[in-house]
């Protein structure tokens, strides 16, 4: 029997895909520091980290810190002339994008860099103008807290089976780690 969408069925399938993200409170920089370290190990080649936030809410300050979690003496700065740098880690090579000045998915396509994606950590500031391009990431939105500088909420959620099971890993580990 093949489900109709918007049939009940379907409907249920839908919604018990749904997860709530997962929240971290990182009241201060050395505490956001923490979340990076605790997010790196986990990464893999091919897996897509898209960051959203504001301007200057920490997105390059959090993808420093991942990519220095993963062993690297390159030097860690933003792409946003370039749209995207590459770092060497001991790990593997890490993407890291930069897609304010892009469109849309299909401009990000145009850069060419599929190869690059398959074999790297990919970290994408501005992600959600891009993510129609990627069936599997994970979202990172990076919100100021009130009243705390340099305070920063992280909502984070995942979009395919990979990334949930990274999501999981995350969160168990957090868990663990800060309790």
């Amino acid at each position: 029997m093949t489900a109709v969408p918007g049939s009940p069925d379907v409907i249920a399938k839908e919604a018990s895909d749904v997860r709530v993200p997962f929240i971290v409170i990182a009241p201060n920089e050395a505490v956001t520091v923490r979340i990076a370290e605790c997010l790196a190990p986990l990464l893999q080649p091919g897996d897509v980290v898209l960051l959203d936030g504001g301007l200057a809410a920490g997105k390059t300050f959090f993808v420093r810190h991942v990519v220095e979690s993963l062993k690297t003496d390159d030097d860690i700065s933003s792409p946003t002339y370039t749209i995207a740098n590459i770092y060497q880690s001991l790990r593997c090579d890490v993407l890291h994008v930069d897609a304010y000045r892009l469109a849309d998915a299909q401009e990000f396509h145009n850069l060419g860099l599929e190869m690059e994606i398959e074999a790297s950590i990919c970290l994408i500031e501005w992600g959600s103008r891009i993510e129609a391009a990627f069936n599997d990431y994970l979202q990172i939105s990076l919100l100021p807290v009130s009243g705390k500088e340099g305070g920063r909420r992280f909502e984070i959620s995942a979009q395919g089976r990979r990334s949930n099971c990274l999501m999981d890993r995350f969160q168990q580990d957090y868990d663990v780690s800060w309790r």
